[in-house]
C-alpha cells in the first residue's frame, strides 16, 4: 500500500456522437467513439488518518459535492475503508466542455483509492462506483487508458456499453474553447425538442464507426447530435468550427454536449500551423 498516489486524469473527445430518442425512463441511449488524448488534469492524492475527502483546487471553485466527492464515498461505503484522503486537483480541462473533465477525475480518483487502500480495481468494484458517479466514467475505467496510457472505445447504451479498439496514434487534434458552458441538461432538452419537430441528424450507423475510425480521416462522416442545436443557440461554436476548417482541418465538430470544438489532423506539421492561426483568436491547445 501507499501513502501518496499522483495520477493523470485525460481529456477524452467524442468522434461522433449520435443521441438516440428519449427512452421511457427518460435517459438518452448514445453511440460514440470516445478517445483519450495527452491534455489532463492532475490529481496527488495523499492518505490521511481522519475518514473524509479535502480537495484542493487553485484553478477553479468545486461545488461542495462532484465527482471526486462522490467517488469517494461510494469507494468507501462498498468497501468499508477507514481512512480518509487529502487530494490536491491540478485542473486544467474545462468545466462544462464536452471533454469529460469531471468523470476523468472521478475515474482517476478511483484507481488511486485503489491503490491507496491495496485493492484490486475489479471490473465489478469499478462499475459499482461508476454508477454512483456518471456514465462517462465507465469508459475512462474500461477503455484501457490505466493500461496503455492511452484509451479508445466503442461506447454505447447511457455511456456504460465500453468495447475497448486499439487508438489511433497517427493524430493530432486542436481543441478551442469558445468560452461557453453548456450544461449537459440544456443540451439533451435541445436535441429532444429537435426531435419533435421532425429535425435528426444523419449518423453513421453503429456497426461502421470502427471501419470510419480507421479510414482517412478526410472521409470521416461521423456526426454530434448535439452540434447543430448548440450552434443555434450559441453561435460562437458555429464560428469556432468554421474557423479550424479554415485552418486546414481533416474533420472538425464539438465534443460532447459543448463547448469545445476540435479538429482532427492526420499530418502532425499541418496541426501546428493551425494552432498558430487560431490562437490569435481563440483559446487552444495541441493534444495528441
Amino acid at each position: 500500500m501507499f501513502s501518496d498516489v499522483c495520477v493523470k486524469a485525460p481529456a477524452k473527445v467524442n468522434i461522433g456522437l449520435k443521441v438516440l430518442k428519449k427512452r421511457a425512463d427518460g435517459f438518452h441511449n448514445i453511440e460514440s467513439i470516445f478517445q483519450t488524448l495527452d491534455f489532463a488534469d492532475e490529481l496527488k492524492v495523499h492518505r490521511i488518518s481522519e475518514p473524509k475527502c479535502v480537495i484542493n483546487c487553485a484553478q477553479m471553485r468545486l461545488p461542495l459535492e462532484n465527482t471526486l466527492t462522490k467517488t469517494f464515498t461510494a469507494f468507501r461505503n462498498i468497501t468499508g475503508i477507514d481512512f480518509g484522503i487529502d487530494v490536491e486537483l491540478h485542473k486544467v480541462l474545462p468545466a462544462g466542455g464536452g471533454l469529460g473533465g469531471g468523470s476523468s477525475d472521478g475515474a482517476s480518483l478511483l484507481k488511486a483509492l485503489s491503490d491507496l487502500a491495496g485493492i484490486e480495481l475489479t471490473h465489478s468494484l469499478a462499475d459499482s462506483v461508476a454508477e454512483q458517479v456518471g456514465s462517462d466514467v465507465f469508459f475512462f475505467l474500461h477503455s484501457g487508458f490505466f493500461q496503455k496510457g492511452r484509451g479508445c472505445a466503442l461506447v454505447s447504451g447511457r455511456g456504460e456499453i465500453v468495447e475497448p479498439i486499439e487508438p489511433r496514434t497517427d493524430l493530432s487534434f486542436l481543441l478551442i474553447f469558445p468560452g461557453i458552458h453548456s450544461s449537459t441538461a440544456e443540451a439533451y432538452s435541445l436535441v429532444d425538442e429537435a426531435y419533435k419537430s421532425g429535425k435528426e441528424v444523419s449518423c453513421p450507423d453503429f456497426s461502421e464507426l470502427r471501419r470510419f475510425y480507421y479510414g482517412s480521416v478526410d472521409a470521416w462522416e461521423f456526426a454530434n447530435s448535439f452540434t447543430p442545436v448548440l450552434i443555434e443557440k450559441y453561435p460562437l461554436i458555429g464560428e469556432a468550427l468554421q474557423d479550424i476548417l479554415e485552418c486546414g482541418a481533416d474533420w472538425a465538430d464539438m465534443s460532447g454536449s459543448g463547448a469545445t470544438v476540435f479538429g482532427v489532423f492526420e499530418s502532425e506539421s499541418s496541426a501546428k500551423e493551425a494552432l498558430l492561426k487560431c490562437q490569435k483568436k481563440w483559446k487552444c491547445v495541441l493534444a495528441h
